[in-house]
């Protein structure tokens, strides 16, 4: 059923981003880790899909993924967890939550990619020093 959808909405569909001397398009879709238009990483045709967003605080990142049970059911479909602990223990409770309950460990190092980007992200920015030769001459 998946290889159907993708062959409907692959060349044609909304969250496609085609820009010029890009060979691959990118997509917009929610549920896509890497914003690739390929069958793998597509979010809308897959049963179970994973993506991570940022929390409005700009202090943390959720994963939502869609349960497999729910596909015929929008509103029950996603759930949604917040990791809040700090970078290293939430990026090793989200490929936990992947690994241990075998839920698309083929999406795994994109994940915590993406998770990690979010992080780094939301750091403070450091205030630079102004250079030493610049001083001088003042």
């Amino acid at each position: 059923m998946s290889s159907l959808n993708w062959m409907i909405i692959r060349n044609n569909n909304a969250f496609l981003v085609k820009k010029r001397n890009i060979k691959k398009p990118f997509s917009k879709e929610p549920n896509n880790v890497t914003n690739l238009n390929s069958y793998r990483y597509n979010g809308l045709i897959h049963k179970k899909a994973i993506g991570v967003v940022e929390n409005s605080d700009r202090k943390s990142f959720s994963v939502v993924y869609k349960k497999a049970k729910a596909t015929n059911k929008p509103a029950k479909n996603t759930v949604r967890r917040n990791f809040k602990a700090g970078a290293r223990r939430s990026l090793f409770k989200v490929k936990k939550l992947l690994k241990a309950n075998h839920y698309r460990t083929d999406l795994c190092k994109a994940t915590l990619r993406r998770a990690s980007a979010i992080m780094r992200s939301q750091r403070p920015i450091k205030a630079k020093k102004p250079k030493a030769a610049a001083a001088k001459t003042e």
